[in-house]
């Protein structure tokens, strides 16, 4: 929540943010989210862990490939449709796993024509709305809180995604955005796979 919507703020002010992409994607997402929290309650971590993962890598897999369809650029209904759409399915494993999403966000939008860089800030902006109804459905239902950590991380997130993304709105071609973000996932991806495997 707090690294996503720090990131928001700064690219809305600079107009990178797809609107009308983003405010249905995220809607929805609010709107799936608590399902899946739900239905994470009944799943085994293991379980939760590997499509976590497997998610994850069919991300990576899509940015450093740079793969992208041909088609035309998208209208306003299909902006509409893709946010509807893709938020209402990312909005469910958000909320199944405790995440915001943005590992699935961010290729979806790619792979649906968006540049790298405009498809970053677009998700900060859903992340907030799914990672908001994620983080409420979780601690409503089977969370708890460790205070302290969680002060210490919002503290150490704010500071880093501020500097992340002023750096990434100012100085950072897209390319090497994709290669960034794919290098992360499949670092992250490659860690929960050993967890999941190793419990």
């Amino acid at each position: 929540m707090v690294v996503s919507s720090s990131a928001a703020l700064t690219y809305g002010r600079k107009g990178m943010i797809e609107w009308k992409i983003a405010i249905p994607f995220g809607l929805a997402m609010i709107l799936l989210a608590p399902l899946g929290g739900w239905v994470n309650i009944g799943l085994p971590t293991k379980l939760v862990i590997i499509i976590f993962a497997l998610f994850t890598i069919a991300g990576a897999t899509v940015m450093l490939t740079g793969w992208q369809p041909k088609h035309s650029e998208l209208s306003s209904k299909g902006r509409l449709i893709l946010g509807t759409s893709g938020g209402s399915i990312i909005g469910f494993f958000a909320g199944l796993l405790g995440r915001g999403g943005g590992a699935f966000v961010v290729p979806l939008l790619y792979v649906a024509g968006l540049e790298a860089k405009a498809a970053a800030a677009t998700s900060a902006f859903v992340v907030t709305c799914s990672g908001t109804s994620a983080f409420l459905s979780h601690i409503l239902t089977a969370a708890q809180p460790q205070w302290v950590v969680w002060i210490l991380c919002l503290i150490s997130v704010f500071i880093g995604s501020q500097l992340g993304s002023r750096l990434m709105a100012a100085k950072i071609e897209s390319k090497y955005i994709k290669l960034i973000f794919g290098t992360v996932l499949l670092g992250v991806a490659a860690t929960l796979l050993f967890q999941g495997f190793s419990m």
